[in-house]
C-alpha cells in the first residue's frame, strides 16, 4: 500500500540486508555467523540448530509461496483450533471466508457479463496459503479481486503494532525485541469499475491470534466513488447500519466514525472515499458473537454494493469525468501505499506481493496542483472527503 518508491525501498532493503532484518548487511551477518560458530561448542551449536528448526519462520519469505493446482480442503493446520480457552475459530473463519469468496465473485461475474475470475492457489511449507481470484478487463470492471489468505509466521513487535489499532498491546507475554508468532486468516477485496459514476468498493474481514493467547477480529466495508450520489450512499450505509443494529446499536455510529478516521490521506487532509464501517482489535465479547457479526457484514457486500454498480455501469460520462475518476484513483493509490495497515503488515511479514498490491487500480492519474472549480460536482466531492457526512 505504499507509493512505488516506498515499495522499491522495502524490496531493496530486503535484498541488500540479511534475512534477520533490516539494518545488518549480509557481509556482516556472514562474518558474525563465522565468529559465533568458532566460539560455540559442538553441543551448543546442535542445541541452537534444533531450536531454530522448531521456531516459527523469521519471515514468511517473498518467494515462499508454492503454486498448486488445487488448494487443500483447509489451509489451517490439522488439529489446531486456537489458543487454550478459545473456540475452534481458525478453521471456522477460513470456511466462512471461502464460502463468501465464491458467492461474491459469482455475483460480480453476473454483473460484469463478460469477464470471469482467474484463480491462483498457493501453499507454504510451514502451513497456510491462499486463493486469489482476480478479474480484469470486463464489460463493467477494469479490475476486481477477492483474495483469501491463511498465514502462520512471526513478526517484529513493531509490525504487529502497525497492523493493529494504535496504542493496543498485542505483544502480551513477549519481552521487548522478541518476535511474536501469529496466525491470521482473512478475506480482502477491491473492485474498480470502468464507469466514473460507479464507485470503487473495498472490504476486508480478518481474524488474528498470537501464540501468547491473544485473539481479535477486524474488518469492514467501504466505498470510494468519484462523485457524491446521496441515494447511493443512503443505500450503502443503510445496508450496513441494518447489519450493525442487529448485533449492537452502538456498532454503526462507532464503526462509521472509525472508518472516517482510518481512511484519511493525512498528507492531503481528506478521506479516500465516503466511508462505510471499519473496526479492529475487537475482542470485547464472546468470539462466536463477533464471528456472527463479521459473517453477516461480509455476506452483505453484494447487497450493499451490487445495486449501485448495476445502476451506474452504463451511465453516460464525459472525458472530464473520466479524468477526474483517474485522479481519485491516484488518491486511492496514495492511501494504500502510505497508510494502509494491511499493506504494511504484508510487506513486513513477507506476504505474496501480487496479492498485497492487487488493490491498486490498473490506471490512475496525477496532475500538478489540480483544484476543482468552485461549486462543481468535483468540489462537492472534495468537501465530503474533508468533512465526512452522515448518510443515514
Amino acid at each position: 500500500m505504499k507509493i512505488g518508491t516506498a515499495v522499491l525501498a522495502v524490496l531493496s532493503a530486503a535484498s541488500a540486508y540479511g534475512a534477520e532484518g533490516f539494518g545488518v548487511p549480509r557481509t556482516f551477518v556472514a562474518q558474525r555467523s563465522s565468529l559465533t560458530s568458532l566460539a560455540m561448542s559442538t553441543k551448543e551449536k546442535e542445541a541452537t540448530d534444533e531450536k531454530k528448526k522448531d521456531a516459527p519462520p523469521v519471515n514468511i519469505g517473498w518467494d515462499s509461496h508454492k503454486a498448486v493446482e488445487a488448494v487443500p480442503e483447509s489451509l489451517v493446520r490439522e488439529g489446531e483450533s486456537g489458543p487454550d480457552g478459545n473456540y475452534p475459530m481458525r478453521a471456522k473463519f477460513e470456511k466462512m471466508c471461502r464460502e463468501a469468496q465464491l458467492k461474491i465473485t459469482k455475483a460480480i461475474e453476473d454483473i460484469d457479463g463478460k469477464a470471469t475470475f482467474q484463480e491462483d492457489a498457493w501453499v507454504r511449507d510451514n502451513g497456510g496459503g491462499g486463493m486469489s481470484r482476480v478479474l480484469a478487463d470486463g464489460n463493467v470492471f477494469e479490475k476486481a479481486g477477492v483474495n483469501l489468505s491463511v498465514v502462520y509466521g512471526s513478526m517484529p513487535q513493531e509490525a504487529l503494532q502497525a497492523a493493529t489499532e494504535r496504542g493496543v498491546d498485542r505483544a502480551k507475554g513477549y519481552k521487548p525485541g522478541e518476535r511474536v508468532p501469529f496466525f491470521a486468516c482473512g478475506l480482502s477485496s477491491v473492485m474498480h469499475p470502468k464507469n466514473p459514476h460507479a464507485p470503487t468498493m473495498h472490504f476486508n474481514y480478518r481474524y488474528f491470534e498470537t501464540d501468547g493467547g491473544v485473539w481479535w477480529f477486524g474488518g469492514g466495508t467501504d466505498i470510494t466513488p468519484s462523485y457524491v450520489n446521496e441515494e447511493d450512499m443512503k443505500h450503502f450505509h443503510g445496508t450496513y447500519k441494518e447489519v450493525c443494529d442487529k448485533h449492537d446499536p452502538e456498532f454503526y455510529p462507532k464503526f462509521k466514525e472509525w472508518a472516517d478516521r482510518y481512511f484519511v490521506i493525512q498528507h492531503r487532509n481528506e478521506t479516500r472515499g465516503l466511508g462505510g464501517i471499519f473496526f479492529d482489535d475487537l475482542n470485547d465479547r464472546d468470539p462466536d458473537t463477533i464471528f456472527e457479526f463479521s459473517k453477516e457484514a461480509l455476506n452483505s457486500v453484494v447487497k450493499a454494493y451490487g445495486p449501485i454498480v448495476e445502476k451506474h455501469k452504463d451511465d453516460d460520462f464525459t472525458e472530464q469525468e473520466k479524468r477526474w475518476q483517474l485522479m481519485r484513483r491516484g488518491r486511492y493509490v496514495e492511501f494504500n501505499l502510505v497508510y494502509d495497515r494491511g499493506t504494511v503488515f504484508g510487506l513486513k511479514t513477507g506476504g505474496r506481493i501480487e496479492i498485497i498490491l492487487m488493490s491498486l487500480p490498473e490506471t490512475a492519474r496525477w496532475e500538478y496542483n489540480m483544484q476543482p472549480e468552485e461549486g462543481s460536482p468535483e468540489a462537492d466531492f472534495i468537501d465530503a472527503c474533508k468533512h465526512p457526512r452522515e448518510w443515514v
